[in-house]
């Protein structure tokens, strides 16, 4: 069987405190890597900032209140400071924490037509409080230990996709056609037609050759030069945004964030929906059964994306063993808990290990020094929201797709002549980005490996772990009509 990469590790000895306590030189690192690292991965993740708020603020809960966009937003910023700070200072490993898309929209589009946003907020707070024991007592671990080999690179190859999938979408390089088929489509009509999509190439294809000639700081180059472009044809073109105050449409503007600065770069964070949480819930007017079914899909959603997320992260930064382990597992597991916890108690949503991360390592970081340079960015974007909005998502979808093209290469570790092992693997690969979902892809990697080996006649090999979490696999899968079954809204 092929074996994964080894780790990017040296023998020299430490050269300060900060070296030793990072392992930075250990690891093949150096100082001013790990900061350029934690630089672009803050750069990557800053959309955060501003997506995050437009979901959480664009529904509207069971008693009709919303919550406040400028709010949303700092505590977004705030959370994310201090988890990715945290996690970088007890697992010493370069993995930012935000706002977990999906699980977001899924509290602000399904959650909160069922109960307020406070006890929204509480319910994510327990899932929180699920991972943590779950992590605490091994079984977490457990559940990754059970993993196939095949599978663990699937998932790496699963996300390196999604991230390009996401930069694609994000660019404006691949849209939605709405209609039946296809589904999506190149740019506008089948055309690259706007400056923005037209600017995400560029600085795809500079990024592209300044990595391919190992340049140091080739992505972070990549992604200053492309805002600083992107900044130019503002000022001269006045794109503007694609949606205007009025709801009018502009096909041809800057997606969530304009390449421009107005006003003050300055402005005092609404720290108000700290601890805003409720949970004294209604039963009158949510069942108990309801409440449940939401637990249930917020910590497989959470359970799955951040076990995924880790495991591909881990091995692109070559600090993953030959079976998927990573230094300091256990508590990373742990703190990604704390991190739903977190989330839910300033009501910016489960707060989790970010996929973007791995622009960061793919400009070389590879310690928890990155991950403190990336929190500390985003306690500064607190106050200095108009700066940070400043680079555009088109052109950090050129940094996402090429990590996406770096994770790519770990398929060439699975032996894919077994048929057994392709389907899933396939499945897993693929479903992670044709549904916009990691745990998607995972829970269909792990159901079809478990039907597939056992119908092959290698049920013994299956681990007792990986059947129960195929079993919940199928209950998440099918959490739907279980829902109807039950009468729950």
């Amino acid at each position: 069987m092929p074996t994964a990469p080894a780790h990017t590790q040296t023998s020299a000895e430490p050269q300060s405190a900060l070296d030793k306590f990072f392992e930075i030189t250990k690891r093949g690192s150096t100082i001013g890597t790990e900061i350029r690292g934690g630089l672009v991965t803050f750069v990557t993740m800053a959309y955060i900032v501003i997506l995050n708020p437009i979901i959480l603020t664009g529904a509207a809960d069971v008693a009709g209140t919303t919550l406040d966009f400028g709010a949303v937003g700092a505590a977004t910023a705030l959370t994310a400071g201090v988890m990715t700070i945290l996690f970088g200072l007890v697992t010493r490993l370069p993995f930012g924490f935000a706002a977990g898309l999906g699980i977001n929209a899924f509290v602000a589009f399904s959650v909160v037509g069922q109960v307020t946003w406070a006890e929204a907020m509480a319910l994510v707070m327990i899932n929180g409080v699920i991972i943590v024991l779950l992590a605490a007592t091994g079984l977490r671990k457990a559940i990754f230990d059970a993993v196939p080999f095949e599978l663990k690179i699937a998932i790496t190859v699963g996300i390196g996709l999604f991230i390009a999938f996401i930069g694609f979408v994000n660019s404006g390089f691949v849209t939605a056609t709405g209609a039946n088929s296809p589904p999506v489509g190149l740019g506008v009509g089948g055309s690259v037609a706007t400056i923005p999509t037209l600017l995400f190439i560029v600085t795809l294809i500079l990024t592209g050759v300044l990595v391919a000639r190992k340049v140091k700081g080739g992505l972070l180059i990549g992604l200053v030069s492309g805002t600083v472009l992107a900044v130019i044809f503002e000022a001269i073109l006045k794109l503007g945004p694609q949606f205007g105050d009025d709801g009018a449409f502009n096909p041809g503007g800057w997606g969530l964030t304009v390449p421009a600065l107005t006003g003050s770069p300055i402005s005092v964070p609404d720290l108000s929906l700290i601890g805003q949480v409720d949970f004294s819930f209604d039963l009158s007017k949510v069942s108990l059964v309801a409440l449940v079914m939401i637990v249930f899909t917020l910590v497989f959603s959470n359970f799955f994306d951040a076990m995924g997320t880790m495991t591909g992260l881990a091995k692109e930064a070559g600090l993953a063993d030959e079976k998927g382990d990573f230094p300091r597992i256990k508590s990373a597991l742990v703190v990604e808990g704390i991190g739903a916890i977190a989330g839910g108690g300033t009501s910016s949503s489960s707060s989790t290990v970010f996929i973007e991360s791995g622009a960061g390592i793919g400009e070389g970081a590879r310690t928890g020094l990155a991950n403190v340079v990336t929190g500390v960015m985003f306690l500064l974007a607190m106050f200095l929201t108009p700066l940070t909005s400043i680079v555009p998502t088109e052109i950090a979808a050129a940094a996402l797709v090429i990590v996406g093209a770096m994770m790519m290469a770990q398929i060439k570790y699975i032996d894919l002549t077994d048929f057994a092992v392709l389907v899933p693997v396939f499945l897993t690969v693929t479903v992670m980005p044709l549904t916009y979902s990691i745990a998607n892809g995972i829970g269909a990697g792990f159901v079809s490996w478990v039907l597939v080996q056992s119908l092959s006649g290698k049920a013994k090999k299956i681990s007792p772990l990986l059947w129960a979490v195929a079993v919940g696999f199928v209950l998440f899968f099918a959490r739907g009509p279980i829902e109807a079954l039950f009468g729950v809204a």
